[in-house]
């Protein structure tokens, strides 16, 4: 499954080849939630051991366009782990200060320390992405970007930083139906904004700008995967998938623990 999910480096990421709608060889969503009852707890394991043994971090990037399941995805494949141990952020429009400074400034800033794993939701993509699309900045500065992203990620992961960039892609027509269901309904009306629409009439612009970007930013060291993610159940199993394989690849293990307690009796 992974392996099909992955944008290759040095290969074209070609979204319009790629099935928002894929089952990724699952029957059904009963399969789906039986491999994610099994997946979750060897991820909490996994995370304790990262925090316990503290040398190194997770950066789980995540991209999507608006109604792409974002957060939907955190709150499914994050149960069960230890809050202590996980840092969400999520980028917003720079403002104040961090107008003032390059635009990476901000994103080192909440990268994940030794035994932590990080969760952007949104992310330094959004540089290549909307500021592209909308026109924020001259093509000749964005364009620049995907050099300046690809050494950021190779000094994070050269420090101890394994980084795990997932998009989650879904269709056009999903995306319409998730933004009726927002706004028909009182509970996720808050969700939506009229801006989200005029994104959504640049469609076609977003999907050659998130096709370009992980074809120039997709690298050995950082590899981009597309999870289809029309079926919210074969994104959850897809994620999770991802991040256990790469917490196990870590095999991170328990310190030895000090002698001076071995043996010893509590009284």
């Amino acid at each position: 499954m992974l392996d099909k999910l992955r944008v290759e480096p040095g290969k074209a990421a070609k979204l319009a080849d790629r099935d928002p709608a894929d089952k990724l060889g699952m029957s059904g969503k009963p399969q789906g939630r039986k491999q994610l009852d099994k997946l979750l707890p060897e991820l909490a394991d996994l995370q304790n051991r990262l925090a316990a043994e503290s040398s190194r971090g997770v950066l789980l990037v995540l991209q999507a366009m608006d109604a792409g399941g974002k957060d939907g995805t955190i709150r499914t494949v994050f149960t069960g782990l230890n809050p202590q141990g996980v840092k969400e952020h999520g980028f917003k429009a720079p403002a104040g200060r961090e107008t003032e400074q390059d635009y990476l400034w901000r994103v080192h800033q909440v990268c994940p320390g030794k035994g932590e794993i990080g969760i952007f939701n949104r992310s330094h993509y959004e540089d290549v992405l909307v500021v592209r699309v909308r026109g924020f900045v001259p093509e000749d500065r964005w364009r620049k970007r995907y050099r300046h992203i690809r050494e950021f990620e190779r000094l994070l992961v050269d420090e101890g930083t394994t980084v795990v960039k997932v998009m989650l892609h879904i269709s056009a027509d999903e995306q319409r139906r998730r933004f009726q269901e927002r706004i028909d309904d009182p509970a996720k009306r808050w969700k939506f904004r009229a801006g989200d629409l005029e994104d959504r009439k640049r469609w076609d612009d977003f999907q050659a700008a998130y096709d370009e970007a992980l074809t120039e930013t997709s690298t050995e060291w950082a590899p981009w995967y597309v999870v289809p993610a029309d079926r919210n159940w074969v994104r959850d199993v897809a994620v999770a998938k991802l991040l256990h394989h790469h917490l196990s690849a870590l095999d991170p293990q328990f310190p030895e623990p000090d002698p001076a307690i071995v043996g010893t009796k509590v009284v």
